[in-house]
Order: structure tokens, then C-alpha cells, then sequence
């Protein structure tokens, strides 16, 4: 899919599918077929493949080429599918335009085109552009890191407060939700590292752009408050390992009162066994076995051994 958009009295408007993009300040790929990466060469800018993106190598995720910056980031996204993922996404900036190439959903992608003009940066260049969609990538995750911190505080209260059941199930489900909250940290904190070690480059590479020098100072504000944020995203992760540990700890004591249950029913029967093994040996000269009265004394001793042990454990506290 290919989506453009044109200058519009300070504003981004969305092109046709049929017209011309040599008009076009923002052409943004996502998933693109052969014919719309074809569309794109045209103008002379060779669209990088998935597996191109993957690279991890700095040299080929961040570049200059024929007078163009090749920027690629991860950012945090959702499959069609509806699958939360962290895939590569390339920006392409040149002095006529800005390409995004991309193979899943982030949202500013998808809400950057309505609301361009309300970023710092404005939209009048595709510096400005590509410094206000960076800026939109920001505040998303922002967002991101503040669901996590409530999807973290919900799971905190249900494991501290003892709101949990001692069956152990409401346990298992939190720590799946603390696992899924983990991963969504994690993503997030991989995104804030690609996009602060791409703003580090661009702001190097602005000296050369002539007159959006001035930018710097944008790009200076743009990476204090990805440094803020991987304070926070910090913070979470040590609350994550706090709130992960605790309901393991729970769970463990939960396993242990079963354990101990089975152990005390095993010592329970143990001295019943023990005098039914005695009086089940096969010895000729056993005189309890020619008593009338020798099978219920028996069954009473068993049942008096079980109750007298089932008493010392009580009186020991340890049930």
C-alpha cells in the first residue's frame, strides 16, 4: 500500500492514488507490492527490502546515498493479524521529499498526515516533516510506556494487596499479563535506543543541510525527552523484575502448602503401615493371630497411631 500526501497551505493533504508523485512531500510504503516499489525508483530512490531493514550493522541501518539520508529504526507495531511486534522501519530524506518504508502498523504513521502542522517542527520541508513525525514516533511512545505503567500498577495490586485466590490461577494469569507488559517494555525500550541513535547522526548531518541548522536545537529537545523516557522505561523494568519476583514467590508458596498437605498424609498413614506390614508377615509363632479379639485391637491401634500422630503435628503447629 502507498500513501502520499502534498503540501497544503502549511498542512499535509493526501494525494489521489493516481497522481503523479513527483508532487509528493511524504510517500509512505507499507508492505509494498513490485509495482508500487516501481513508482517510487522512478523518482530515482531505491526502496530498501524487509531483509535489507534487518540489517543490524549501524552502516546499514543509518547512511548517506547520493545525497540522501537512509534512516532505519524499530519501532513497536501491530501485525494485520492484530500481533504486537517490533519490526525495522526506513526513512528516506532527501532535499524534495520524505519516504517512509515500513512493513507493519505503528500508529503515528497512521495519524502523523491529519495532524502534521501541529507539531513543532510545522511540515513546510521534509526535514520539518521528518522531525515532526519523529517527534509524533516520541509521543507514542510516551504513551506506550504510560499503558505499561498501568497494566504494571493493576498487576502490582492484585499481587500486594492478597486480593489474589489461593488456588494459584489468578497467580499464573498475573504473571502472564507481567510477561506480556515485559515484552511491551522491552519493545519500547528497543524503540527509544534505535530513534535516539538516529537523531544523534541527523543532528551531525544537519550542519550540512544549510539553512535547517536552526533544527538543531529541535533535535537537542527531541533527545532529552527520549532520555527522560528511557529513565522511565527503566523504572519500570526494575518494578517489572519487583512485581515478577513477588508473584513467583506466591506461587512457590502456594505449590508448598500442597507439598505439605501430601507430606502429612503421608506421615499420617505411615504408622498404620507400619503395624499392618507386622501383623502381614507369614512367621508360624505369632500369638496375636489365634486371638478372638486380635483383629479389632489391631484396626483400634491403627486408628489410635494415626490420631496420636495427627495430634503431635497439631500440637507442633505444623498444620
Amino acid at each position: 500500500m502507498i500513501s502520499a500526501y502534498r503540501r497544503d497551505n502549511m498542512r499535509l493533504a493526501r494525494m489521489a492514488p493516481e497522481e503523479d508523485l513527483i508532487g509528493a512531500i511524504w510517500i509512505d510504503l507499507w508492505r509494498p507490492q513490485p509495482e508500487q516499489i516501481g513508482r517510487v525508483s522512478a523518482l530515482g530512490i531505491d526502496v530498501p527490502s524487509f531483509e535489507d531493514m534487518e540489517e543490524i550493522e549501524i552502516s546499514n541501518r543509518i547512511y548517506r546515498e547520493d545525497g540522501r539520508d537512509f534512516m532505519t529504526v524499530v519501532l513497536p507495531g501491530q501485525l494485520p493479524e492484530g500481533e504486537r511486534v517490533g519490526w525495522p522501519v526506513t526513512f528516506i530524506l532527501d532535499s524534495q521529499r520524505l519516504v517512509t518504508v515500513r512493513h507493519h502498523s505503528p500508529r503515528p504513521f497512521e495519524t502523523f498526515g491529519a495532524r502534521a502542522d501541529r507539531t513543532t517542527s510545522g511540515c513546510a520541508t521534509p526535514v520539518r516533516l521528518f522531525l515532526g513525525l519523529v517527534e509524533e514516533i516520541i509521543s507514542r511512545l510516551a504513551d506506550l510506556l504510560e499503558m505499561a505503567g498501568k497494566a504494571l500498577d493493576v498487576s502490582a495490586a492484585r499481587t500486594f494487596a492478597g486480593h489474589l485466590s489461593a488456588s494459584g490461577e489468578e497467580l499464573q494469569e498475573t504473571l502472564k499479563s507481567i510477561g506480556r507488559e515485559g515484552e511491551a517494555i522491552a519493545q519500547i525500550r528497543l524503540a527509544l535506543l534505535t530513534v535516539e541513535r538516529m537523531l544523534a547522526v541527523f543532528g551531525v548531518w544537519l550542519e550540512q543541510k544549510g539553512d535547517e541548522k536552526a533544527l538543531r536545537v529541535t533535535v537537542k529537545a527531541l533527545l532529552r525527552d527520549i532520555q527522560a523516557l528511557e529513565v522511565h522505561a527503566d523504572f519500570l523494568s526494575g518494578r517489572l523484575g519487583l512485581v515478577g519476583d513477588t508473584t513467583l514467590g506466591l506461587i512457590n508458596l502456594e505449590q508448598n502448602k500442597t507439598v505439605r498437605i501430601v507430606s502429612v498424609v503421608a506421615a499420617l498413614f505411615l504408622p498404620p503401615t507400619l503395624i499392618a506390614s507386622a501383623y502381614g508377615m507369614n512367621f508360624a509363632h505369632m500369638p496375636e493371630l489365634a486371638w478372638s479379639w486380635g483383629y479389632p485391637a489391631a484396626l483400634g491401634l491403627m486408628v489410635l497411631s494415626a490420631a496420636a500422630t495427627w495430634a503431635y503435628f497439631k500440637w507442633r503447629g505444623w498444620l
